[in-house]
């Protein structure tokens, strides 16, 4: 694998930042993730850190240095950072529970599978055009699916995330097999609720990602002014062609790379053992279990 990546995130008008996103790769494989904690519940930083820790544990434990199944890591890992939020939420006795969305991409045997769960998002852009978009878990984004009117919709009331007290709803899509050139993004709503998906698309193909991430954010920061969410990006590059009319920077290499050898941008976290038996019933144990311990808490504090 051959590619160039760029990530940056700016508080923007917020009280603090409760993004969080990174990357890991191995030999033959290699993971993207962004999440965007949500405000109005405890410590959505805490829940964004916890689905990137989940995610990059369970990589760098099954990818060898690649994965049995790509589309089964995925939806396992999604669960598995639903699973910890809740666990955290429970141990730490919280009358409501973190709660966080999650956009992953990986890539392996040259082809992109992708994963999310609420409105931050994923873009692929091809020969300066837009390929594929994920669609938000969203009010909004289904009245538009819908042919309906979005006139009042709150673009921010989603109907699925990671960590509530109700099982999650995700996506799960791909393979797109890549080719050289093909850039990849995900970001935050702060990005995407400011600038336009046309002008996202067109900054991302005109310059290397080095150059456009920190264009996007700054104009996403502008357009939204002091009230501006938190805006967040991470963006890669496929195997750029060295014909390209733009010279590229900063590309990671892994064919050297051998078998047990794990690269991260992620702070690592540990996991729980139980995670190897997170089947159905186990995560409706721990969704009851989470919300038999708000119950209590509530009782107490009355």
């Amino acid at each position: 694998m051959k590619f160039s990546v760029f990530q940056l995130s700016r508080k923007g008008g917020r009280e603090k930042n409760e993004d969080r996103m990174g990357y890991c790769y191995t030999r033959e494989a290699s993971l993207f993730v962004l999440a965007d904690g949500m405000g109005g519940h405890p410590d959505g930083e805490v829940a964004a850190q916890i689905a990137l820790q989940t995610m990059s544990a369970l990589f760098q434990r099954d990818a060898k240095p690649s994965l049995p199944s790509v589309q089964g890591f995925l939806a396992t890992g999604v669960m598995a950072a639903h699973h910890q939020i809740i666990r955290y939420a429970s141990e730490q006795a919280l009358m409501d529970t973190p709660r966080t969305t999650l956009v992953a991409g990986l890539i392996q045997d040259g082809e992109l599978h992708w994963a999310h769960c609420g409105d931050s998002r994923l873009y692929v852009v091809r020969d300066g055009a837009l390929l594929s978009r994920t669609r938000d878990h969203s009010y909004i984004e289904a009245q538009a699916s819908a042919g309906a009117s979005t006139e009042g919709v709150n673009r921010n009331v989603l109907f699925t995330c990671l960590g509530s007290t109700v099982r999650p709803m995700f996506d799960v899509a791909g393979p797109l097999k890549l080719r050289e050139g093909d850039k990849l993004l995900l970001c935050s709503d702060g990005l995407w609720g400011s600038v336009e998906d046309d002008d996202i698309v067109s900054m991302l193909a005109d310059v290397p990602v080095a150059d456009a991430v920190p264009a996007l954010v700054e104009r996403a920061l502008a357009i939204a002014g002091e009230r501006s969410d938190n805006v967040t990006v991470i963006a890669l590059e496929w195997e750029t062609p060295s014909e390209s009319a733009f010279q590229p920077s900063g590309f990671t290499e892994t064919q050297m790379m051998s078998d047990e050898v794990f690269a991260s941008t992620i702070q690592s976290g540990g996991l729980d053992p139980a995670l190897d038996d997170l089947d159905d019933d186990a995560i409706e144990r721990s969704i009851a279990e989470i919300n038999e311990a708000i119950q209590r808490t509530a009782s107490r504090n009355r």
